[in-house]
């Protein structure tokens, strides 16, 4: 299957939402209802009904997309760190190093290792350290643009 491409915006909105706890059923709930009221409470700056619209061009991949997880189209730098922090709990200098060309040192969940994955644009690639004092449960990650 391929991967489910969305706008760094709309990551940012569904990030925001389950960060606020909502699950997918709630979320897709809210949307059908185009419960932009509900939703504006959770955050006032973003415009919902991008992700109305979303939903409604096809229910189905909007549905893969909470599920099974997307790619973000284009990833700046600054998007990376705000959903390493939305949707990691990872936070810059306290999780990892920040470089010229990405970030260094990213201590992550190695379940959770394929969501980054998926998660990166093109622009940018994974590479695996070799820690030896890090238990397996565990991965330390850098991630540099290309």
């Amino acid at each position: 299957m391929e991967n489910n491409k969305i706008s760094l915006m709309d990551a940012y909105m569904i990030e925001t939402l389950r960060s606020n706890g909502l699950s997918n059923e709630e979320m897709v709930a809210l949307l059908e209802k185009k419960n932009i009221s509900d939703l504006k409470q959770i955050n006032t700056k973003f415009d919902f009904n991008n992700l109305i619209n979303l939903y409604e061009q096809d229910k189905d991949t909007f549905k893969s997309v909470l599920q099974d997880g997307y790619t973000v189209k284009f990833l700046t730098m600054n998007g990376l760190k705000n959903l390493l922090q939305m949707k990691f709990d990872k936070d810059a200098e306290k999780d990892y190093e920040i470089s010229d060309t990405g970030i260094q040192r990213l201590e992550i969940e190695t379940h959770k290792l394929p969501a980054l994955q998926q998660l990166l644009s093109i622009n940018w690639i994974i590479e695996e350290q070799n820690d030896t004092d890090i238990d397996s449960s565990k991965k330390i990650v850098n991630i540099q643009i290309v």
